[in-house]
């Protein structure tokens, strides 16, 4: 019994050893226009294999790149496409750079950092403590999203302080919104549309009223 251990080792294995065999033989046959026919219906026989591949545009350049892999770049045809290169097709991709920012919380994003710095620019007013509102309402709810057993505002803030280098804080009396309002925004929608059609119909009720006086 042979096993497939011992065998020869198929350079893509999705079209099966058949194909590898079909095309080690078209790369030991010496007539040239013979070895490009031979090589032109192991084509078709990839694609009758490999459908889905026609959905691409240049399904039939890489059916023929494919065909000079199998044959480990030693099949000599003048195909419709030229043969690449082998150190093309195995050279290693280039490593990618790790990114070199620090982020102190990285739940809440390097985003959120850029963010605090923009806020530390701006001249004290309503618009920066609009922004300090916005941040550390973000803040909380990218919290939630990590961690919804426990979050609490003077975590919030102590971390948005920390952040900030201390140059950003929540005025005295002002409040982040309720968890209940984070995770349900779209009660909270409802909520204020009702309350304002309740409102709408107590001022056509009491303008109806005045005129019957």
């Amino acid at each position: 019994m042979e096993y497939n251990t011992s065998r020869e080792i198929m350079a893509i294995p999705e079209y099966g050893r058949n194909i590898q065999k079909m095309v080690n033989y078209a790369v030991s046959v010496d007539d040239r226009e013979t070895r490009l026919i031979l090589a032109k219906h192991i084509v078709d026989v990839m694609a009758n294999m490999n459908p889905q591949i026609k959905v691409t545009n240049d399904y039939e350049h890489r059916l023929w790149d494919h065909l000079y892999i199998i044959s480990d770049f030693k099949l000599d045809v003048d195909g419709p496409f030229a043969k690449p290169e082998k150190k093309d097709v195995y050279s290693r991709p280039k490593r990618l750079p790790y990114s070199e920012d620090h982020i102190r919380f990285k739940h809440y994003g390097l985003n959120l950092e850029k963010m605090i710095k923009e806020a530390i620019k701006l001249d004290v007013g309503q618009e920066k403590e609009e922004m300090v509102k916005m941040i550390a309402n973000y803040m909380k709810r990218s919290y939630l999203s990590w961690n919804r057993d426990s979050v609490n505002d003077e975590l919030i803030l102590a971390q948005l302080e920390e952040l900030s280098g201390g140059k950003l804080k929540l005025n005295e009396g002002e409040s982040l919104l309720a968890v209940s309002d984070i995770l349900s925004p779209a009660k909270t929608v409802k909520r204020k549309k009702g309350g304002a059609q309740k409102n709408k119909n107590n001022n056509q009720y009491q303008n109806k009223a005045r005129k019957n006086k």
